[in-house]
């Protein structure tokens, strides 16, 4: 099993940030056509480049959000909408979207977590953009 740091030094995120990346080249292996079935929304939800990219840069800057990353066959399939908002035109990486759809998966042992989904301009494609925990005032069980 995996140690991760529960700490909020550059040392600690920069090895979260290095588990979720690690943990997001095996989900590939295992599932190669790189996307989930989600019920809500009854259509698939895909893993490409901006979706590592994002979580790892904002999911490793806390704890229960590295864990909540390690959830992601449940969330990307079991994760409800919630709303749904227009794309940030200044924000690169949200220029190939049109819309950002919020979706929330209630976690066991770890709280809401708030999956993000970008809607891509032309095919429409829903893509997975960032996962991060809701609940990080959440206290860290000292044995966990």
């Amino acid at each position: 099993m995996i140690e991760i740091p529960k700490g909020t030094e550059k040392e600690d995120i920069a090895i979260r940030k290095r588990i979720i990346f690690e943990f997001y080249q095996k989900w590939k292996q295992e599932h190669p056509e790189m996307r989930m079935y989600n019920q809500s929304l009854k259509e698939y939800i895909n893993i490409r480049y901006v979706s590592i990219d994002e979580t790892c840069a904002h999911a490793s800057k806390n704890y229960l959000s590295t864990l909540a990353v390690l959830q992601l066959d449940a969330i990307l399939t079991l994760a409800v909408k919630k709303s749904v908002s227009l794309a940030k035109s200044n924000s690169r990486n949200q220029k190939p979207f049109e819309k950002m759809i919020t979706m929330i998966y209630d976690c066991p042992g770890i709280g809401a977590v708030k999956l993000t989904v970008g809607v891509r301009k032309v095919t429409h494609e829903k893509v997975q953009y960032c996962i991060t925990a809701l609940d990080v005032k959440k206290s860290i069980p000292k044995d966990a």
